[in-house]
């Protein structure tokens, strides 16, 4: 069977660093690795997932474009990958209601993330927000997708994927969905805030300095990185010596991924050295890998109509082939619909 390869990510405005080297980057280097191998791609925009909560319409559409522009720029190619926001193609939605149809509520209740993303207030949270993983496995079933990238924090996501698939075909008497393997990505950096090396790099940060904006031209990356929480300790010779030194951790955590090496080889060369010698070469690091990305952003993000007939051109292939799938998901369950 091809191998096809399914993945999704919230649109978010305010791209920065980590959201390049945690994500974006790896869909890069999975798109071009599959394809080597003969398969293919589908990479969406998850916009449904957006409305779990209060999104402002106007700026989700923002978002939508903004992320498109940013995963092109960065170097997904709409001519290997199909890429494409959900909402565009329907058959998302309409299986993603069957599927909640043959999930089981104990099923979800044992999702970690709803505990976490509705918090204290669990009885105020939407119905969206506590069935969203049922609609993520809609998202990769409907492509009968053999390989979905997960991290930590999503592999219970992809065995409850599975569980359906099994349940469905099961209980229909079909081979319709696919079980998908885990694609574990080779490297997934997890980078902090500049100001604070024990909390992620967030858009939501108050603080514009904790964090390194795609869009920041190389002055300003120059500023943030000098200006970052360090400590007055110099650099170790090993990464055992970073504990308990969040915020060096960090530093030496964001040069090793964007040099595409370990933090053992980062340290072998700036040993001893303090921050005063090791920031100005981060930053270098830092604007020669965004540079050309933040330019490319640029130029996309002017022609608006080129991401949308980008992102339609993307969709009208998905159709293509979610289409098929759903019909055989409502033959199985005995209903008919209309065709397309």
């Amino acid at each position: 069977m091809t191998k096809r390869v399914v993945s999704g990510i919230q649109p978010t405005g305010n791209l920065h660093l980590g959201n390049y080297l945690g994500a974006i980057r790896n869909w890069v280097r999975m798109q071009d690795e599959v394809a080597r191998e003969g398969g293919e791609c589908f990479f969406f925009l998850a916009d449904l997932h957006a409305i779990t909560v209060y999104n402002d319409p106007k700026e989700l559409a923002r978002n939508v474009r903004s992320m498109a522009a940013a995963l092109i720029a960065a170097g997904v190619d709409p001519a290997k990958s199909t890429l494409f926001n959900q909402a565009a193609v329907s058959a998302h939605a309409e299986l993603g209601w069957i599927l909640n149809c043959t999930a089981r509520i104990g099923w979800l209740n044992r999702m970690t993330q709803f505990k976490e993303k509705s918090g204290k207030n669990r009885e105020g949270a939407s119905i969206g927000l506590f069935a969203y993983p049922v609609l993520q496995a809609a998202d990769v079933l409907i492509y009968r997708a053999t390989h979905v990238p997960v991290g930590e924090d999503q592999k219970q996501h992809l065995e409850l994927a599975r569980d359906i698939a099994t349940k469905f075909n099961t209980d229909y008497e079909t081979e319709l969905f696919v079980l998908p393997e885990p694609m574990i990505p080779a490297s997934a950096a997890r980078i902090m805030s500049l100001r604070d090396g024990s909390a992620k790099m967030s858009k939501s940060d108050p603080s514009d300095m904790s964090r390194i904006n795609l869009t920041d031209d190389a002055d300003t990356i120059t500023a943030k990185i000098r200006k970052a929480k360090t400590d007055a300790d110099p650099l170790p010779a090993n990464p055992a010596g970073l504990e308990g030194r969040p915020e060096a951790k960090n530093l030496v955590g964001i040069y090793a991924a964007l040099a595409d090496t370990g933090a053992a080889d980062v340290l072998a060369r700036f040993e001893g050295q303090g921050f005063g010698a090791f920031k100005p070469a981060l930053a270098e690091l830092v604007v020669e890998t965004l540079g050309p990305i933040s330019a490319r952003l640029s130029e996309l993000e002017r022609d608006p109509g080129e991401l949308d007939r980008i992102l339609a051109h993307g969709a009208a292939k998905a159709r293509a082939a979610a289409e098929p799938v759903v019909a055989v998901a409502y033959a199985s369950l005995g209903l008919t619909r209309e065709t397309r």
